[in-house]
């Protein structure tokens, strides 16, 4: 009785190793039949097969057949400066001593002479890429500024090509030049720069210290990067593709090949790359290029104020819930922002249905707006919503639209404004109270306030004299912070000054 159980359990087992074999061997052909087995594909983000997107199996970017692609449209630029010359020059000590060197009257007394010096010649070099085949190329303005001769090279041609400045603005450091080749020229392909994540991947190629063709790779660190150049219209792209010396002008890439961005400047402590390299958004110059190349020059709009930032101090004694929009401490007389009803202590909060997040949003969008374009702009005042009407104007080159300084706390000495004092200062008035010190260490040297500021209000109430000063304080709220408007040379400021506990 017990075998026959055995030998029922040994055919019970090799049947079902059978059974096992059958379906491996059926599953085989299915598999194949289905291209199951076919080497796998690099897949995009959206799931699609990744036919323009340069990536590996592994998601890990490919770097070599977008460098073979791309380097044709990368261009070396290097251009020539002649300076006035600065009179005569002495012939000093070839071992640098200076005046204490020993032989320096004997190196005075042979090469010491005067010998004049002519009009100097510069060189520098820099990058740029063609963005039309019949050789527009775009680059940094600063690469071709004042150049009195532009020579470009294209990449694996030993000519140099003449080319000439067809546009440029200083403001958001972008040109454009020509050159006439002989045959059409490969093109770069703009992306779009606000779909631009933070962490993707993108390379850079360019001239670094003269050296063709080289090429970087990093990831995007951040985007609207503001106060990098002091320049009103910064939005910078920043990323720590290695990004040197004659890079300027040179393109930011996404793995699609698209240019996202214009490499132009690093921020350094020794002049090398550390890791931290900012670039000019592609669609920022987009909405350039066609006033660049059609009549050499850009048209933008003008509001007439100067802006600061909001801190959260300044916010706290303005009674917003949150640090944000652009604080307007100075309105230009006539301008649109004036003839509109726009008032210094204003928070611009909205402008022509764009959200104004930061101080720095405010000139990128009044920039962009059409001259004579009657907008619709949302402030805060007194912690109240208002909206008001503006006609843009046109912006002037003398006009400059830039954000003020900050910072704010008590600890200062004040005295009354005299008309002599006034009349120093360059004031038709002599109102207000002017800073005669402050206290190392205290809240007015923390907030920014300097000797010689004039106070013109405290917490939105008018300072005319010692006695509004006075009284404007006391009936500040303890603990809170207190808002000052000050004048300092041509210019208007709000500083939040925060007792220190």
């Amino acid at each position: 009785m017990d075998e026959n159980k055995k030998g029922s359990g040994n055919v019970s087992f090799k049947g079902a190793v059978i059974v096992a074999l059958v379906a491996l061997v059926i599953g085989l052909g299915i598999s194949g039949s289905l291209n199951w087995l076919s080497p796998s594909r690099a897949v995009n983000f959206m799931g699609e097969a990744g036919v323009g997107e340069s990536r590996l199996a592994g998601g890990l970017p490919d770097f070599v057949n977008l460098a073979k692609k791309l380097k044709p449209i990368v261009v070396n630029i290097s251009t020539t400066q002649v300076s006035e010359g600065r009179g005569s020059q002495e012939f000093g000590s070839p071992f640098g001593g200076g005046e204490d060197d020993p032989f320096n009257d004997f190196w005075k007394r042979f090469f010491g002479g005067p010998a004049p010096r002519g009009p100097q010649r510069q060189r520098s070099l820099g990058s740029g890429f063609i963005i039309d085949a019949d050789g527009s190329i775009l680059t940094n303005n600063h690469v071709v500024e004042n150049a009195s001769k532009i020579v470009v090279k294209l990449s694996g041609d030993e000519q140099d090509y003449e080319a000439k400045v067809v546009g440029r603005d200083a403001k958001t450091d972008i040109a454009v030049i020509k050159i006439n080749a002989k045959t059409s020229l490969p093109a770069a392909s703009f992306g779009d720069s606000d779909r631009l994540e933070v962490g993707e991947w993108v390379m850079a190629i360019g001239n670094p210290f003269g050296l063709d063709g080289t090429v970087t790779s990093g990831i995007v660190s951040a985007k609207g990067r503001h106060n990098i150049t002091q320049g009103p219209y910064d939005n910078f792209i920043q990323t720590d593709a290695s990004i040197n010396p004659g890079n300027s002008g040179g393109p930011l890439i996404n793995l699609l090949g698209e240019v996202i961005g214009i490499n132009t400047a690093i921020f350094s402590r020794t002049g090398g790359n550390i890791g931290i390299g900012f670039a000019i958004p592609i669609n920022l110059v987009k909405e350039l290029l066609p006033q660049l190349r059609g009549k050499g020059k850009i048209t933008r709009g003008f509001l007439g104020v100067l802006i600061q930032k909001v801190t959260p101090e300044i916010a706290d004694s303005l009674g917003m819930d949150k640090a944000n929009g652009a604080l307007v401490a100075n309105v230009s007389k006539d301008g649109p922002a004036e003839k509109a009803g726009v008032k210094v202590g204003d928070v611009i909060v909205e402008f022509d249905g764009n959200p104004v997040k930061d101080s720095g949003d405010l000139p990128i969008i009044v920039a962009r707006t059409l001259v004579d374009k009657k907008v619709r702009m949302k402030v805060l005042r007194d912690k109240k919503e208002i909206f008001l009407n503006v006609a843009v104007g046109e912006l002037k080159d003398e006009e400059v639209v830039a954000s003020a300084p900050e910072k704010g706390e008590l600890g200062l000495t004040v005295q009354r404004l005299t008309p002599q004092m006034a009349e120093n200062l360059g004031l038709e008035k002599a109102d207000g109270v002017v800073v005669a010190a402050v206290e190392q260490g205290s809240a007015a040297e923390e907030a920014g306030i300097r000797r010689g500021d004039v106070i013109l209000e405290v917490d939105r109430k008018a300072v005319k004299s010692l006695d509004d000063y006075k009284k404007a304080l006391a009936a500040a709220r303890k603990g809170r912070g207190v808002l000052f408007l000050v004048r300092r040379g041509e210019s208007t400021l709000f500083l939040a000054l925060k007792p220190q506990r």
